[in-house]
């Protein structure tokens, strides 16, 4: 369980950081009438900066690993 959070704290940390973006997105920016569909709700905003956390974290790992499997290929 460890060796998982080891090798996924990238992710676990773009989640947090998404979901945290999120809601104070929702808090200073929000949707000031109600009818906008993701920014009126505190819970779907959170989810959805979670979400965008998640994709944009999750862009550096795979960079990262890309150019550590093109170092190793070239030795």
């Amino acid at each position: 369980m460890k060796e998982f959070f080891i090798k996924h704290w990238l992710k676990f940390a773009g989640i947090i950081a998404g979901a945290i973006g999120g809601y104070l997105y929702y808090f200073f920016v929000g949707c000031g009438t109600g009818s906008c569909p993701i920014t009126s709700n505190p819970w779907r905003m959170t989810i959805y900066g979670a979400v965008l956390g998640l994709l944009i974290f999750d862009i550096f790992k795979a960079e990262h690993s890309k150019k550590a499997n093109k170092t190793t290929i070239e030795k």
